[in-house]
């Protein structure tokens, strides 16, 4: 989920990291109050951190004072997956997954969202799937469960403590409770039901982590049944050990 803060933890860089994920999360341009009070932070601080952002074209000001990604972002975005090489591992393993005839992703958590590099709903082709989908909350995912479960339980209670957490009106300690199920399990097998709903015929997701240290998730969503669900895990599990060979061999090229 994060590491551990040290002792020399720079709040200025924490705090525009957080203004940056708050532009290219919206789905829409957003404005400096509306980010300031989402965050928490003051209305200067966050107006400065937006116009450093804008300076090296990370951000840009629409016409109406207020913010989208720049065309900087695009050039990280390029750089991270490239330095990675997460997208060219997996995506052979995922195209392979949609001829399953079941919804395919691919997604990564910060903090208590889940961003989804890969999406492909049945019948999309691969390059369909890839950036499609935005932010998800973690606890709404079967994908943010699986990647909740491989976090220290301590990164999890400060995340989420005194919050109203979806899909667990309980609180933390129910969370808790589902993950630590989800940890001896070693998989996920996932079914959000809004508001208390029971709706048996709901998708269900299933997930497995990739990595070590696990930093991504796969997952298969559909119809489901739990007498599909071992011949769905045997294909995840190809594929996360697809992904992972590919994975060590950019590795042991650095």
């Amino acid at each position: 989920m994060k590491s551990k803060a040290g002792a020399q933890i720079n709040h200025s860089i924490l705090d525009g990291i957080a203004v940056l994920q708050a532009i290219a999360g919206a789905p829409a341009p957003i404005g400096g109050k509306e980010i300031a009070e989402r965050l928490g932070l003051e209305n200067t601080r966050v107006n400065r951190l937006l116009k450093t952002l804008a300076s090296v074209g990370i951000a840009q000001q629409t016409t109406n004072r207020k913010y989208t990604p720049g065309p900087g972002i695009h050039v990280l975005a390029t750089q991270s997956l490239y330095a990675s090489g997460l997208l060219r591992s997996a995506i052979p393993s995922l195209e392979k997954l949609t001829q399953l005839n079941l919804t395919v992703a691919m997604g990564v958590l910060w903090f208590d969202t889940v961003s989804y590099v890969f999406h492909a709903k049945p019948g999309m082709s691969a390059a369909e799937g890839i950036g499609r989908v935005g932010l998800r909350p973690a606890t709404m995912s079967g994908i943010g469960m699986a990647l909740l479960a491989n976090s220290p339980i301590e990164s999890v209670i400060e995340v989420y403590k005194d919050k109203t957490i979806p899909n667990f009106p309980d609180g933390v300690d129910s969370l808790l409770a589902e993950l630590e199920k989800i940890r001896q399990q070693g998989w996920t097998r996932f079914q959000f039901q809004p508001d208390g709903e029971v709706t048996p015929n709901k998708a269900y997701t299933v997930s497995l982590t990739v990595g070590q240290p696990a930093n991504s998730a796969i997952a298969l969503q559909g119809d489901i049944s739990e007498d599909d669900t071992q011949t769905v895990l045997t294909a995840l599990r190809e594929a996360k050990q697809a992904i992972e060979i590919e994975l060590a061999k950019i590795k042991s090229l650095t």
